[in-house]
């Protein structure tokens, strides 16, 4: 924008007045931003009305090593009691020791996704997230059209059973092919209800870490507490080169001795 002879701006007064104004509205639209990114976070792992999308999530989550135990326990309570909507616990994994840490597998309906989050960071920091989508469209109409194909089929055969004209044979691969036929239903049934499971819910994994400090520390702990053990390898190894260089050290000692006196036999001799 040019500022020409005569403009309603022409004072630097009020040119310093247009820049605080354009400056307090950016901050009052980072403000609005901020306050929004939870609500944006949520409905960005939204499906869209008639989407096929299977999304999965991977969290991490730093928390003081004496609140993992129990900060498992309570993720766990809270999908089992269905806390946040309907929610399956697939996988705990808990290790203890100086530096504890675990992981726990859930799916869970779209909207407790977020809570469930919240719950899990709850007093720590969530250091990571990681959302990702697999779109199942083609899988599911690959399942329907397999499904409609085999039940079109079925209905063929029991139409050509009712035959009075049949051979035996005839009839003996026909109930053959209609028993390959329902189980092949049967399983399509089983697959299109995992897909719709998928897309109903959301596969969210958490992963429970101590903070960085306090994995520094651990690490300062565990590498003092395995120095004696490192010392006392050290040792053991400069022991076993010694014993194993020993024949070989009497030998060459030997070998030396021999040849110094065979030289000193040689100049006597001449």
């Amino acid at each position: 924008m040019q500022i020409h002879g005569r403009s309603s701006f022409s004072t630097r007064g009020g040119l310093a007045a247009l820049v605080l104004a354009a400056a307090l509205a950016g901050c009052a639209a980072q403000g609005d931003h901020a306050a929004s990114a939870g609500g944006a976070a949520a409905e960005a792992v939204a499906s869209p009305d008639g989407a096929f999308l299977a999304y999965e999530h991977d969290v991490q989550v730093q928390l003081e090593a004496t609140q993992i135990a129990s900060r498992i326990q309570q993720v766990t309570q809270a999908c089992q009691g269905a806390k946040f909507g309907d929610c399956a616990v697939l996988e705990v994994d808990q290790r203890s020791g100086e530096r504890p840490s675990g992981e726990v597998k859930v799916r869970i309906a779209p909207k407790g996704v977020e809570p469930l989050i919240g719950l899990a960071g709850e007093g720590g920091q969530v250091q990571a997230r990681n959302t990702r989508a697999e779109d199942l469209a083609q899988q599911v109409a690959d399942t329907a059209l397999t499904k409609a194909r085999l039940e079109k089929e079925h209905a063929r055969l029991l139409s050509y059973q009712d035959r009075k004209d049949l051979k035996i044979e005839e009839l003996m691969a026909i109930t053959t092919r209609l028993s390959e036929i329902e189980a092949g239903v049967e399983q399509a049934n089983k697959d299109a209800a995992q897909q719709r499971r998928r897309i109903d819910t959301q596969l969210v994994t958490l992963h429970f870490d101590t903070t960085s400090g306090q994995r520094s520390r651990s690490e300062i702990g565990e590498a003092l507490s395995e120095s004696g053990n490192i010392l006392s390898l050290s040792v053991a190894f400069l022991i076993r080169a010694a014993a194993a260089l020993l024949p070989v050290a009497i030998v060459a000692l030997l070998a030396g001795w021999g040849i110094r006196a065979w030289l000193r036999r040689r100049r006597r001799k001449a």
